[in-house]
């Protein structure tokens, strides 16, 4: 008697998925220092192309290059987003979804309800365990034999810092502070609350965080709250940017802006300058716009939302804003349209020549392009500090032959075995991947 109503979500989405352009240019094209940028595509639907969550199969697992070896750190996480390395090898793994929206701030309208959906069915739409699992493989066979509640409690966690003996955790809301002692698996402390972070309805939510190498600031990554400030900017202040932390007092101040989703935050070890990868906007077409991966400039702004790609103006932003779009500074690096990039975290001479001098991404993929894109992690090679060649596929075969999302690419970090670990929030894994014995 009620299944036609339960219907109407499922009928909605399929119909949706028929909507939509298509690619006309090759991945390719959309990738590298200068991609090409095509007139926008402006559709009264946009693109939905989901990639709909499963899981791993029993018997399968990523693949990586020959030479390299994939194993299971540890499954049947609660969806693992984010990793940290301790100095003593134990690998923290942030377990974590979108936070509610605060009452009386909830997304209205049919937009947000067809939205909720979506993200639901491409595997984001399950409650956050707010915890921190310590994982720890003391025998080094790359499977931990060691895991614990290591802090729970916490809102939304995502990026992770460790300054001497305090541990930082990037709430949705707040970066807190936590004594951590070496070898230890539980922290029993309450969190400090160190400095605020821009929360409410929190449209992108992750917040990423790192310290710099002599540990005196932190810079955390803050998403905008909108695709293209079409709630207004009243709702972005202080969003779609990088701020820097001072240790010591807590304080501090906007480092760059224009930056929409800028999510994974890392030091370049030759040239000592902060990286990130960023989400750019949607709606615009399957060939529109490339997400990047791009050195944080100080006082530098990126363009959203008036331009993008530099001073590519989006003419969907009003008022218009010439005078920022004339400030607006190119990334250096795109990666693909839509691959949505997540992880990202420098190689070093662990890893055999091939893969010692680069960055690792991790493309969490597309859910509104056709094709699909992403769904992988790549290895972007460095000379000089800077990008030297076209991304490599790094791990792959997150996604089956009918479109299926086995598992999908979040956190990446190196641990100190030479290993690169991969964080999958679909898989519920974080999968290790190492040069075979």
């Amino acid at each position: 008697m009620h299944s036609a109503p339960r219907a109407i979500p499922i009928l909605l989405l399929l119909a949706l998925a028929a909507c939509g352009d298509t690619a006309r240019l090759p991945e390719s094209a959309s990738v590298g220092a200068q991609p090409q940028l095509p007139p926008p595509a402006h559709a009264l639907i946009p693109t939905v192309h989901i990639a709909p969550a499963q899981g791993w199969p029993a018997g399968t697992q990523p693949r990586a290059p020959a030479g390299f070896a994939v194993t299971p750190l540890a499954s049947g996480l609660d969806h693992p987003r984010w990793l940290h390395v301790l100095p003593n090898g134990d690998v923290l793994v942030a377990e974590s979804n979108k936070p509610a929206p605060p009452a009386g701030q909830e997304a209205k309208g049919i937009r947000a309800w067809v939205m909720k959906k979506v993200m639901q069915r491409a595997g984001a739409g399950v409650p956050s365990a707010d915890r921190i699992t310590l994982l720890r493989d003391a025998d080094g066979d790359g499977r931990a034999e060691v895991r614990t509640v290591f802090l729970q409690g916490l809102h939304s966690p995502f990026g992770m810092a460790l300054v001497g003996n305090d541990l930082y955790v990037a709430n949705a809301d707040a970066i807190v502070r936590v004594p951590y002692a070496a070898g230890q698996t539980q922290v029993t402390a309450a969190p400090v609350r160190v400095t605020e972070l821009p929360g409410g309805i929190n449209h992108h939510w992750t917040k990423g965080l790192v310290a710099s190498p002599d540990g005196r600031k932190l810079y955390a990554s803050v998403g905008s709250n909108s695709n293209a400030a079409e709630a207004g900017m009243e709702v972005e202040e202080g969003r779609a940017a990088v701020w820097e932390i001072d240790v010591a007092t807590g304080s501090k101040r906007l480092f760059a802006g224009g930056l929409r989703n800028p999510v994974g935050l890392a030091f370049e070890p030759q040239s000592g300058a902060l990286w990130a990868v960023v989400n750019e906007r949607d709606e615009l077409g399957s060939d529109l716009v490339p997400d990047y991966l791009t050195s944080v400039r100080e006082n530098a702004f990126y363009g959203w939302p008036w331009s993008y790609w530099g001073q590519h103006v989006d003419d969907r932003v009003k008022p218009a804003r010439p005078d920022m779009v004339a400030k607006a500074r190119s990334p250096d690096y795109a990666l693909g349209n839509h691959v949505a990039p997540l992880g990202l975290a420098f190689s070093d001479a662990r890893l055999p020549a091939a893969f010692a001098s680069g960055a690792f991404v991790a493309e969490h993929g597309s859910w509104n392009r056709k094709p699909r894109s992403g769904y992988k992690v790549v290895y972007v090679p460095f000379a000089g500090g800077r990008p030297a060649g076209p991304p490599q596929d790094f791990v792959t075969g997150f996604l089956s032959a009918e479109g299926d999302a086995w598992g999908r690419p979040v956190g990446v970090a190196l641990d100190r075995r030479g290993g690169l670990l991969v964080a999958d929030d679909v898989g519920n894994t974080v999968w290790r991947v190492a040069p075979a014995p």
